[in-house]
């Protein structure tokens, strides 16, 4: 299916992909750190930002929007790129791994590493938080135009929400409160677990936010567990969408990981 996407840059093929709730904007900061060194291609998932969902009786599991990627990646010719995904994001680029559809993967904050407490705490946090974008989106965008409201709003995804752009705050909320899919897809994100690590033959660089409030660092030493032969970097002071709050980090990371 096509995907809304920006594709802008130079050098080896990066697709980036964002988490549930979010769009291809969150990673606007460290596109722009990477321009002059990877090709990036950032796409809206199924269902999010200006992608249309997945057609009707497919349900949108991980592995379901991995196939969308997939599918995605091989119309616009790009021969095993790597890949990089956020939350709901990493979950894909690791499914995306273990195909051997990537030539390399770097994860942040990925999905799949929760207990089953910390599923149902992390699901509470997202409806709460859908919920209020979509009925008080003006409200929030108000608050957010201030670093004082930032910090006071948005710090369960944001471990520095002072920095954040406003107008792209503003963006991130409607984009939240206006995702189609978000319903039909948090349930069955919730329901991933990631298991099999030694399936993956591809480098792998797993990133976890210090400050990360929605998908605690903790889960980082299961990541680990599981994935002994990955590259596992902590992200200092950055929370559950790291790329605001370090895009020169993030990219760094990146770079790195897709070298």
């Amino acid at each position: 299916m096509e995907l809304a996407h920006d594709r802008t840059g130079a050098g080896p093929p990066l697709v980036l992909i964002h988490g549930i709730g979010s769009r291809r904007g969150a990673w606007r900061p460290v596109v722009e750190q990477l321009a002059a060194e990877r090709e990036t291609v950032a796409l809206d998932l199924p269902g999010f930002g200006d992608s249309p969902p997945l057609p009707p009786g497919t349900a949108p599991t991980v592995d379901a929007l991995a196939d969308a990627v997939e599918a995605f990646i091989g119309a616009q010719g790009l021969a095993r790129p790597h890949v990089a995904g956020n939350s709901l994001g990493g979950g894909i680029a690791l499914e995306l791994g273990r195909r051997g559809a990537v030539r390399s993967v770097a994860a942040l904050s990925p999905v799949g590493f929760w207990t089953p407490a910390e599923v149902r705490a992390g699901g509470v946090a997202l409806r709460v938080s859908h919920r209020l974008a979509r009925d008080h989106g003006t409200l929030l965008t108000r608050i957010g135009r201030t670093a004082t409201g930032r910090r006071l709003a948005f710090n369960l995804f944001y471990g520095r929400p002072a920095r954040k752009d406003p107008d792209e705050l503003a963006a991130d909320v409607a984009a939240m409160g206006g995702s189609p899919s978000f319903a039909a897809t948090l349930p069955h994100t919730r329901t991933y677990v990631f298991r099999d690590g030694q399936e993956l033959r591809v480098p792998v660089t797993i990133g976890w936010g210090t400050r990360d409030r929605l998908l605690r660092p903790r889960q980082a030493a299961r990541a680990r567990e599981r994935l002994p032969r990955a590259r596992h970097v902590p992200l200092p002071h950055c929370g559950h969408v790291p790329m605001s709050d370090d895009p020169a980090g993030v990219a760094a990371l990146l770079r790195e990981a897709s070298a």
